[in-house]
């Protein structure tokens, strides 16, 4: 059997479906697997960045639209439902072209609605079963009959968690109801937990959307005006060369390699960063206490950081309630439960020990 040649395809929706993808591609390499990014904006930056030589196409986001304040978000994302539809069909008739031109056996897509083939292996990843709108159960009810119908489209889908009770993702990725040919595969980290000395007493890891990204940055940076001790905020921009300088014994920078950042977290006592899904499963992964901050009327993050918070694993805080120096004082005496999860963190190497196993057999 010759090599399976697979696309990788994560969602342009901050970074964290890009980032997540790196332990899937690395693992895939390590199989000697063929490997293909599609990607656009600030991912195709970032994953070019970590794997230069690979063969790239681009392929555009959903080019979602978010408003500044937390009670514009839901019905700004609401009006543009149309446009998202309009995205995946396209999207969808993108690959068929795509598998025309390159013959995939396997597409690996994550949260990218579109892009499943009848002529590949077609999986789907997402931690998002049970979406939360924070519009009503009614809302949720009806978003988690088309999440399901389009997942079902899919060869199987994979979801980035622990399976059973003690998991990262409460509801949002264990629902009462599964869609068919689901699997848990335990955390998706880009990370390796190593022994590094301590340099900062503060990193600041900004992620997400604009313009909350910016807003919150903004917030960030006033704080540390009055902060003692020395940090160190990585902004989350790839494809940013502007140089930011501030007073005082903080340090900026536009944007760290993987390899960079983990060693960076890891080199600090603390850490403050978004409660997006991506930045929880690095963390457990470094088994490193954190300070969360969900973005203001993202209801996936909001419901994250309360689920993070009442089971133990990670202190967090509203941003329109957060103090720098109050939030690091009540986390302190914060248990930040990270080592049940231990056991299975490498859980994804199988999964996709499975699927190439599967490649080898004759489809029906």
């Amino acid at each position: 059997m010759h090599p399976p040649k697979i696309l990788v395809a994560p969602l342009n929706w901050g970074l964290g479906h890009a980032t997540r993808c790196i332990p899937v591609i690395n693992e895939l390499i390590s199989r000697n697997c063929i490997v293909w990014i599609a990607a656009g904006g600030n991912s195709l930056q970032l994953l070019r960045k970590e794997f230069p030589l690979l063969p790239f196409l681009r392929l555009d986001g959903y080019n979602i639209i978010y408003h500044n304040t937390k009670s514009g978000f839901r019905w700004t994302m609401v009006k543009q439902i149309p446009a998202i539809i309009a995205s995946v069909k396209r999207e969808h008739r993108w690959l068929k072209k795509a598998m025309d031109e390159y013959h995939f056996d396997v597409i690996i897509s994550d949260n990218r609605y579109g892009l499943y083939s009848g002529k590949a292996f077609s999986v789907f990843i997402t931690h998002q079963l049970g979406i939360k709108t924070g519009m009503g159960k009614l809302a949720d009810k009806l978003i988690q009959k088309i999440n399901y119908r389009q997942i079902r489209k899919f060869d199987e889908c994979w979801v980035p968690d622990f399976k059973g009770t003690e998991n990262l993702a409460g509801d949002l990725s264990h629902p009462a109801v599964l869609p068919p040919h689901t699997s848990y595969t335990g955390a998706l980290s880009r990370f390796e937990k190593k022994e590094e000395n301590k340099v900062y007493d503060l990193l600041i890891i900004l992620s997400g959307p604009e313009p909350r990204r910016t807003i919150w940055e903004q917030v960030l940076l006033n704080e540390l005006k009055t902060y003692k001790g020395k940090a160190l905020v990585v902004r989350g921009l790839p494809d940013c060369n502007d140089v930011m300088e501030v007073d005082g014994s903080t340090a900026i920078v536009n944007f760290f390699s993987s390899g960079e950042l983990g060693a960076a977290i890891q080199q600090s006592e603390w850490v403050i960063c978004r409660s997006g899904y991506t930045s929880v499963m690095d963390l457990v992964q470094l088994e490193h206490k954190a300070i969360l901050i969900p973005t203001p009327g993202q209801p996936e993050q909001e419901y994250l950081a309360q689920w993070l918070h009442q089971n133990k694993i990670f202190y967090t805080c509203a941003e329109n309630a957060f103090s720098l120096q109050q939030s690091l004082r009540e986390a302190e005496n914060f248990p930040f439960n990270f080592s049940v999860f231990r056991p299975f963190l490498s859980g994804y190497k199988k999964q996709i020990g499975n699927l190439i196993q599967q490649l080898a057999m004759p489809r029906h």
